[in-house]
């Protein structure tokens, strides 16, 4: 039956067709949706893990059981899966395992630009790219056949525009393999050092094997269009190239791209008398091509940065310049913002009232960064706010005034904050952590978490207590605000500025865009009592705005917060309605 899936919700299917039995990710755009729609299958286990590292050994573990598994994540998630990938290369599988990774080249929603090719070289495993929705299905069922034929994790590479296009699937039945029988094999799948050493010449050997496979393999495929001018390409790539270049030059598509095919390009290099390469992110292809005499174009005419598209390839190779069409009115431009309501929106207020450092992570809370807040100094990776601020109160000592805290997620702080706030709490620093609890993991769309007490399919189950949790570890001091309540907000943060050792403080308060979540009537401003001194534009909430030098509120985008309230001096912000 022909579908038109999004290529996330096409590698869904080819988990399903797979016969895949255990699937566990933790969230992470552009990579999510794999999950949610894998999650529509009853056939299949699927779960949100805490984070990446442990989803990758969950699926290492399914394996060790007999079954096909599967763990899903963006590409700077591949670097917290990055210790299991490793060894399990040495160790294989049993039952089949593909780890599915979703680079984001232009950095849509990420805070680099990695490209995960490195991952697959360095970890010595085979590494497929769909270049489109029918690929993403295909590559995935081709990904367990290849882990079981040659005893290897594969991880199957999206990208932003594979992941978030649709097209048109060939979609099949299910045929789930039988389990295979646990039998104990320690040189396998025990990597002490005398184990490991074997193994990793067994691991070069499968990659000169994987090699060969690679040279007559039908995803590694010529389209000879009798040009003399060649483009060795992969993933969106190709596709881009397509719609540029058309039939005026010959192809090399490579759907496996580690390990690459060396007598397959020098054969197609042969053919030609000029070759591109075309690639986003890093001269991987490139580089393989020069290291082995092949000579080429890339990075010299094609960018490293950013993305490619169909009209920078025309431009770059063709010298056509892009058709620019002028709209009647300008598009207004619409940086990303908290949405209104948004729980976090006073704590950002206040920090930046109050002029703290503020050490920032992964997450809505990340756009507390943006004006007019600006309350956010630093932003490295998911946790990385909890270690940095024990690291900034260590170095600046005694010196000065406390004025640091360190702002962090319920999720991500469940991802990777925990450890970071054992390490304050064993070391003593004096530092104050702010766990952001709005109910859910937002940024990325709404998905549950360790805390929330429900799984990925809305069942009821275990949720975290993270006062009790944070006590456990050796912090004392653990206090919970409403975020909506300034003055409560205000206090406490001074508070516990003041005092000498760790504390934790609890900022809870749902996000507005859980369903489940019922807000207030919106608000209104009355022009005759707002006296235009725009104390209320602080806030930076998207639904407040100045009009002819009065503020004006947006009925349809606020949600009754309250927020504003306080900071209107005039009593000109009421519920809508009212005028005493």
């Amino acid at each position: 039956m022909k579908q038109l899936l999004l290529g996330n919700e096409a590698v869904a299917r080819g988990l399903y067709e797979a016969g895949v039995k255990v699937v566990s990710s933790y969230p992470g755009t552009p990579s999510t949706e794999i999950t949610e729609n894998a999650a529509k299958y009853d056939e299949m286990y699927v779960e949100w893990a805490p984070n990446e590292k442990v989803a990758a050994e969950v699926a290492a573990g399914a394996s060790f059981g007999g079954v096909r598994a599967f763990c899903g994540m963006k590409h700077v998630g591949l670097n917290v899966a990055a210790d299991p990938l490793y060894t399990m290369s040495y160790i294989g599988v049993t039952g089949g395992i593909v780890i599915g990774v979703a680079d984001d080249p232009g950095m849509h929603s990420s805070q680099n630009e990695q490209d995960s090719r490195h991952h697959a070289i360095a970890a010595k495993v085979p590494m497929l790219e769909p270049s489109d929705s029918a690929e993403c299905c295909a590559f995935t069922k081709l990904g367990f056949a290849l882990s079981e034929q040659f005893d290897t994790p594969v991880i199957l590479r999206l990208t932003t525009r594979v992941a978030h296009s649709c097209g048109i699937v060939d979609t099949a039945e299910r045929v789930e393999p039988e389990q295979i029988p646990y039998e104990k094999h320690q040189e396998k799948n025990v990597m002490l050092p005398a184990f490991a050493r074997p193994k990793h010449i067994m691991v070069e050997e499968r990659t000169k094997k994987l090699a060969a496979w690679a040279e007559s393999c039908d995803i590694n495929r010529v389209e000879d269009n009798g040009s003399k001018i060649g483009v060795i390409t992969s993933g969106i790539s190709y596709e881009y190239a397509k719609e540029a270049l058309g039939d005026t030059v010959n192809y090399l598509k490579l759907g496996m791209v580690n390990p690459l095919p060396v007598q397959r390009i020098k054969d197609f290099a042969a053919t030609v008398d000029k070759l591109y390469v075309i690639e986003e992110l890093d001269p991987i292809i490139e580089n393989f091509c020069k290291q082995n005499g092949i000579e080429v174009i890339g990075k010299e005419l094609f960018p490293i940065c950013g993305e490619l598209s169909q009209t920078l390839i025309a431009k770059l190779m063709l010298g056509k310049e892009p058709v620019i069409v002028d709209l009647e009115q300008p598009i207004p431009i619409r940086p990303p913002v908290m949405c209104p309501g948004c729980p976090h929106r006073g704590i950002f207020y206040t920090l930046h009232k109050e002029k703290v450092f503020v050490s920032g992570d992964i997450g809505c809370y990340t756009l507390g960064a943006s004006a007019p807040l600006n309350a956010m100094d630093t932003c490295i990776c998911m946790g990385a706010s909890v270690s940095a601020l024990h690291g900034f109160n260590k170095a600046m000592g005694e010196k000065g005034e406390k004025k640091a805290v360190a702002v962090i997620g319920d999720s991500t702080f469940i991802h990777s904050g925990i450890t970071s706030l054992i390490d304050i709490a064993y070391n003593q620093s004096n530092s104050v952590v702010i766990i952001l609890d709005n109910s859910i993991t937002g940024m990325t769309g709404q998905q549950e978490n360790p805390t929330t007490g429900k799984t990925i399919r809305g069942d009821v189950t275990a949720a975290v207590n993270l006062e009790a949790l944070c006590h456990a570890i050796g912090i004392n001091r653990v206090r919970v605000i409403d975020p909506y309540d300034l003055k409560e907000t205000r206090t406490v943060i001074r508070e516990e500025l003041a005092v000498e050792e760790p504390s934790v403080i609890i900022s809870r308060r749902p996000c507005v865009l859980i369903k489940s979540v019922k807000m207030p009537p919106s608000l209104t401003i009355l022009p005759e009592r707002c006296v235009g001194c725009t104390a209320c534009m602080g806030i930076g909430c998207p639904a407040i705005s100045m009009k002819e030098g009065k503020a004006v509120i947006d009925e349809t985008l606020c949600v009754g917060c309250d927020l504003c309230v306080g900071l209107c001096h005039s009593n000109a912000i009421v519920k809508k309605g009212e005028q005493a």
